[in-house]
């Protein structure tokens, strides 16, 4: 099996950037979410509350980011010199915040007061050693390094969304950074660990879905097809640790380099069994 796709969300809940290749990290995928837009209170700011993210569009540059909304022009977004604590889920992380100029056209750009942050050097945060290992860091992802999925995945889901009359939904639904060619549905939930240009990627949990996969990925709307209901159908998790629909997994890569799309991906250590889901009538 291949990377057919390689993405990198450089803004949280913005669109994300087509790779061609990509640097592995620690921290997952360079660029990935290494900014976040925070109320006052530095709670963290998503699609899940707020559609229009979804017309935002990034491009990394100048120690910032540039950003852009359709019908709104664009600005150069830089870190301050100022500090604030964003939470995302449990985590309460020490981040940069953009000037003044960046956070008032990003709050009237998008009608709500809003504060645009930075994770940069001094920033710290780990992943839940529960599930990665002692001490293996991330930035302002949901909570790991990078997420997987597969195209026959998305084919099993789209055949059984068909069968039930609804319409087809695409990846970009599940916001993954690396999309491996397969030709077996839910093979992943076997895998434990992958192996891709000599970087071992261990698979350390399934990931949950909520409404951002119900939402156009370009405008924000939910009057789209909805994946919900398929997802319900054949992914519904039975281990209460992790409890929902589920599609793609939460990667932890032990290993840094290089990775490209094209590039070919090899299973090195599986599961006796494959996760536990609810069966359905």
């Amino acid at each position: 099996m291949r990377i057919t796709e390689l993405n990198i969300y450089p803004l949280k809940s913005a669109r994300g950037i087509s790779l061609a290749q990509s640097q592995i990290t620690a921290e997952g995928l360079a660029g990935d979410r290494r900014a976040v837009l925070v109320d006052a209170s530095g709670h963290f700011i998503t699609q899940r509350e707020m559609q229009a993210l979804a017309t935002v569009s990034v491009v990394p540059e100048q120690g910032g980011l540039r950003i852009s909304a359709e019908g709104k022009g664009e600005i150069l977004a830089k870190p301050s010199d100022r500090r604030l604590d964003a939470t995302v889920w449990k985590s309460v992380i020490d981040a940069a915040i953009a000037t003044d100029e960046a956070n008032e056209t990003l709050s009237g750009w998008l009608g709500r007061d809003v504060m645009l942050v930075f994770f940069d050097e001094q920033s710290r945060r780990i992943a839940n050693p529960e599930w990665a290992g002692d001490e293996t860091p991330v930035t302002f992802s949901d909570g790991y390094q990078i997420l997987v999925t597969t195209t026959a995945s998305l084919a099993a889901l789209n055949a059984n969304m068909a069968a039930n009359g609804e319409d087809q939904v695409g990846m970009e639904r599940f916001r993954a950074n690396i999309v491996l060619e397969t030709d077996e549905a839910w093979a992943e939930d076997r895998w434990a660990s992958l192996e891709i240009n000599g970087i071992r990627l261990d698979l350390v949990k399934p990931c949950t879905r909520c409404i951002m996969t119900t939402q156009d990925q370009t405008t924000g709307s939910r009057d789209v097809p909805s994946p919900m209901k398929a997802m319900g159908r054949l992914r519904m998790s039975a281990d209460r640790r992790v409890p929902g629909v589920l599609f793609g997994w939460n990667v932890t890569p032990r290993g840094v380099g290089s990775i490209a799309v094209g590039d070919i991906a090899k299973i090195v250590e599986e599961r006796e069994e494959g996760w536990p889901l609810k069966r359905r009538g």
